[in-house]
């Protein structure tokens, strides 16, 4: 049953567009609501949500992460309304970098994403599975790939740095790094080639998955998930989205 607390928090979000329907639509969610009451999705909201939403609330997200106004989370009651089932409205697949914590750049709270974090954002066959089951079986309808500013694997892969298991995980960035137009220093000592190399290994890690992942290719095309890539600055802790 929800709480008259959970009802006060989701209707910070009607300001937003008074009687569009949206605004009642995107209620609830941690990507969100200002008011600390508010709890985590709960199935009917996420699934009346379109994919454009989703994008556009994490933007949002964003905006208060970077104005030092987040929202007062009450990670305990999402912790409590989210036990039973898990209804997130999108998977953000990112690095590791501990830098780069996507649910607190985007201002998100518990059950609100599924998260894969790995070295260079890239996709391989059981990520690639990981995120199937995120839209595929559980509902999401966003999928953001998150690479970053200064990224150490990237300029891991640029150095051909050999190191263990390390070394294949760089060899699937290599081609990014051969398909980066760019006149200046093609060195890791180059931030401007650094970055620009992550922003082109976004894109490839999304052409990867398109064609890896029949299932989420198809979901794509059927306008039930929109897959898109993004750039966080660590320098100003601005989410740029790209295309």
């Amino acid at each position: 049953m929800t709480s008259i607390q959970d009802c006060c928090g989701r209707r910070s979000w009607l300001k937003a567009g008074a009687g569009t329907g949206a605004a009642v639509l995107m209620a609830g969610i941690g990507l969100r609501t200002e008011d600390a009451q508010a709890a985590s999705l709960s199935q009917a909201q996420r699934d009346a949500l379109t994919p454009d939403q989703i994008i556009e609330m994490m933007k949002r997200g964003n905006q208060r992460f970077r104005s030092g106004k987040t929202t007062q989370h009450d990670y305990l009651a999402q912790k409590r309304s989210s036990a039973s089932g898990q209804f997130p409205a999108a998977v953000i697949l990112s690095c590791i970098d501990s830098r780069a914590p996507a649910e607190i750049i985007l201002d998100m709270g518990i059950g609100d994403t599924f998260n894969a974090r790995i070295a260079g954002n890239i996709a391989n066959k059981d990520l690639m599975g990981s995120l199937e089951f995120a839209c595929a079986a559980a509902g999401a309808k966003v999928v953001l790939v998150m690479g970053h500013t200064a990224c150490g694997a990237i300029k891991g892969a640029i150095d051909n740095v050999q190191l263990g298991n390390l070394t294949g995980l760089l060899d699937t960035i290599k081609p990014a790094v051969a398909a980066t137009t760019y006149a200046g220093e093609r060195t890791s000592k180059n931030a401007a080639f650094v970055d620009a190399v992550a922003r082109t290994n976004v894109q490839q890690t999304i052409d990867t998955l398109r064609s890896g992942s029949p299932t989420l290719s198809d979901l794509e095309k059927k306008g039930q998930i929109k897959i898109v890539g993004s750039m966080y600055d660590l320098s100003n802790g601005a989410v740029t989205f790209l295309g």
